[in-house]
């Protein structure tokens, strides 16, 4: 079992940052494909980050490339999401999720078995 819980989300102007947190409790952490959805309302829930269990190799939506940075701390039981010029299209719920058996980079939510209750992010132009 894993238990994810995110922080960070908030309102922040356009072109500003914010860093989402995802606190994980469970012994396959270490182990697990991590990933960050999205979803806005009335939208369904996209794919934005995912970081495998090293950290080692990350993949980013195309909307997000070179924006935003998906990072994990295992020691910590933690991964991140820096988001950087944000934009008002990036406004949504943000979730954590987690792939304990990975077999590979998923990119669909219904890779994953484990979410977090989710965060709202709200980027004002």
């Amino acid at each position: 079992q894993v238990q994810l819980v995110e922080s960070g989300g908030g309102l922040v102007q356009a072109g500003g940052s914010l860093r989402l947190s995802c606190a994980a409790s469970g012994r396959t952490f270490s182990g697990s494909t991590m990933a960050w959805f999205r979803q806005a309302p009335g939208k369904e829930r996209d794919f934005v980050a995912v970081v495998i269990w090293s950290g080692g190799n990350t993949y980013y939506a195309d909307s997000v490339k070179g924006r935003f940075t998906i990072s994990r701390d295992n020691a910590k039981n933690t991964v991140y999401l820096q988001m950087s010029s944000l934009k008002p299209e990036d406004t949504a719920d943000y979730y954590c999720a987690a792939d304990t058996t990975p077999r590979g980079i998923g990119t669909r939510p219904y890779e994953y078995e484990y979410w977090g209750q989710g965060t709202q992010v709200t980027v004002s132009s």
